[in-house]
């Protein structure tokens, strides 16, 4: 008793340090506000495992590894404050008082982090653990009882008046637990019904989390036999709608064994959520920095090269060296900045030649920040399923897209897509939206509910142009044949880069040269007088140029907006063609993305000029060829530019 007496004192200390019981009378203010007289009061209070250690290390032991002791501790002290200082008239019983403790931190030690790749897990203690993941599922917001009241049948006993019987939620209970028919009186045994009216209830949400490494196995460069197997955790409350499929977070909360007859399910009751992202090495190597400084006089050599030297492991030097520098301009460009502003650099190809392209992409792929390589077996967006937690409800589950949120989804030949798949793609391309209908009636709801989501991610796509749309050519000089995509669908990707064997035979030995030396010869040097940079330079390269952070000058702006208002007014004269604001939009992050790549933070007028050369190109892919262009600078940095 004196221990415990002791432990109470250090709870009023720390309450009292930490602001605790301030918060505690504000809360209780908000309480008397209300006219209604509930079972249970909730109270959430932070708890700093550091302060606590500090001023009681038994305390602070058993905050750390006996959670459901330590709750009952700040419990019964919050009642003590309650009642002596007449906070709340309408609470009779300590057990009306439903205490939260609401970690700030745990210590960074292996014994308070679970990974969430390791097995088995039920041998865990259930104590409060960190862990990080990334979330690949979340059901709709449904509703638990927090707390409920019981009076007993008997109405000689003293219990079947007051709140004697007080059921409320604990970590890995389920709804039967707290509430059902079969409870008897603690006193005459006599059994228990439940005062309805007293009910209370609050938001549940059910999110699955996985390991981020399972996303390696879906960028399908290289094929692992690691298999990894997602934890469910519990948002209750405040936490609900706190997390956001394709996102990564740190979790802290205590792992719970669900009793669900005859099974038993491990899952996490979520304590706090932070949003959080992996470290990643943002330093250039030392052959690129060689190569930046030996470059510093062009302001177009340095990312010529990189462009030249990049997939040579799967394409020669000299072979689609714009397709290579629009994959790099892709890769530096997409990311999501600190304001949760998504920037994207959508890439279509046209080729006769998917195979190698595919590898190419495929190989790019690996390099960026998160990649998803879509499976024809695979969802798209989203798919729906049945909770098998006991609720009932929805389960969205993300599909490639979503999963490549803040990254690339590689989407592959296009030729091989339905109709209706590629009207859904073009559909989320214009709006980066995604909406996903659920039916009430199948999932347990009166009403039946559409949900959407931000799409967030580069699409990366190849079309066939050898297979032929049937559509009748409209005469345009320039043209290119798209194969199966629709031009309302080639409008939606932003790039367009036609990729074709303009020397023939040439190119075809070129590559099969290439293949059989790389096959024979793996690892030696594909040419003594070429720069020669691994794949881990390339993938700090990227790293690096996507966190710089660019502006525009005043001449790379004169340039976009000139070329802009220019094409504008030719191409709906000329073409019929309406240029929509988007392509500025492409331009400014063309021009962004080279300046990155090029590792500078002002966007300079070379920039623009690469900027309007590839979007020029690519227009006039999708629109065919319209001479507007007298401006004899910008003819001329171009001729410099192919000198290289």
């Amino acid at each position: 008793m004196a221990d415990i007496l002791s432990l109470k004192e250090s709870v009023l200390v720390y309450l009292d340090r930490s602001g605790g019981l301030k918060k505690l009378c504000e809360d209780c203010e908000y309480f008397n506000g209300s006219q209604q007289t509930e079972a249970v009061y909730r109270f959430c209070i932070g708890v700093n495992p550091a302060d606590v250690l500090e001023l009681d290390p038994v305390l602070g032991e058993c905050v750390l590894h006996d959670p459901l002791k330590a709750t009952a501790l700040f419990q019964s002290v919050c009642f003590l404050a309650i009642k002596t200082l007449s906070l709340i008239e309408k609470i009779h019983m300590e057990s009306q008082v439903n205490v939260i403790l609401k970690f700030t931190h745990l210590p960074p030690f292996p014994e308070y982090t679970l990974d969430l790749s390791s097995f088995p897990r039920l041998c865990r203690p259930l104590r409060p653990v960190s862990m990080e993941g990334l979330v690949i599922a979340m059901t709709r917001v449904t509703k638990y009882t927090q707390g409920a009241r019981f009076l007993c049948t008997d109405d000689d006993c003293p219990c079947s008046t007051g709140f004697h019987h007080i059921r409320v939620h604990a970590p890995g209970a389920t709804e039967s637990a707290t509430v059902r028919n079969d409870f008897s009186c603690m006193i005459c045994s006599s059994q228990l019904k439940e005062d309805v009216k007293f009910r209370v209830l609050g938001d549940k949400q059910l999110v699955e989390l996985i390991h981020v490494k399972a996303l390696d196995v879906l960028r399908g460069y290289e094929q692992s036999s690691m298999r990894y197997q997602s934890v469910t955790l519990f948002l209750r409350d405040e936490l609900c709608n706190s997390m956001r499929i394709g996102r990564y977070y740190r979790v802290l909360g205590i792992p719970a064994h669900v009793h669900q007859w005859p099974n038993i399910t491990w899952s996490v009751e979520a304590n706090s959520v932070q949003p959080w992202e992996p470290l990643c090495d943002c330093k250039v190597s030392a052959r690129f920095q060689e190569l930046w400084k030996g470059t510093a006089s062009s302001l177009w050599r340095f990312s010529a090269i990189v462009a030249h030297c990049f997939g040579l492991d799967v394409a020669p030097q000299g072979l689609y060296d714009t397709l290579k520098l629009s994959l790099l301009l892709s890769l530096v460009q997409t990311r999501i900045d600190e304001k949760d502003t998504f920037h994207n650099l959508d890439l279509l190809v046209v080729t006769t030649d998917t195979l190698i392209l595919d590898r190419l992409m495929t190989y790019s792929l690996s390099l960026a920040y998160r990649g998803i390589r879509h499976q024809a077996s695979g969802e798209m967006f989203a798919c729906l399923s049945r909770d098998e937690h006991g609720a009932g409800t929805a389960n969205i589950h993300a599909g490639s897209a979503l999963l490549a949120t803040g990254g690339i989804c590689m989407l592959g030949d296009l030729s091989y897509y339905k109709k209706d798949k590629l009207d859904s793609i073009q559909s989320v391309m214009e709006t980066r939206t995604l909406s996903v209908f659920i039916p009430g009636k199948k999932y347990g709801e009166d009403a039946d509910q559409q949900l959407s989501f931000p799409v967030q991610c580069s699409f990366w796509a190849v079309t066939d142009s050898s297979r032929r749309s049937g559509r009748a050519d409209c005469g345009a000089l320039g043209t290119a044949e798209m194969g199966a995509v629709p031009a309302q669908l080639a409008d939606a990707f932003g790039l367009v880069i036609e990729c074709r064997d303009r020397v023939g035979e040439q190119a075809l030995l070129a590559q099969t040269v290439h293949t059989l030396q790389h096959a024979v010869q793996s690892g030696k040097p594909h040419d003594p007088s070429c720069w020669e940079f691994s794949t881990q330079d390339y993938q700090e390269l990227v790293a690096h140029a996507q966190g710089l952070r660019v502006e525009l000058s005043p001449a790379a702006e004169k340039i976009i907006h000139g070329y802009y208002m220019a094409s504008r007014r030719v191409r709906s004269q000329g073409q019929g063609v309406n240029m929509s604001v988007a392509s500025i939009k492409l331009l400014i992050s063309l021009a962004e993305a080279h300046c990155k790549l090029c590792l500078r933070t002002q966007v300079l007028e070379q920039d623009a000029v690469i900027a309007v050369l590839l979007c020029e190109s690519s227009v006039s892919l999708k629109h065919g060829i319209y001479f507007i262009f007298k401006f004899s600078h910008l003819m001329t940095l171009k001729s410099k530019y192919l000198a290289i």
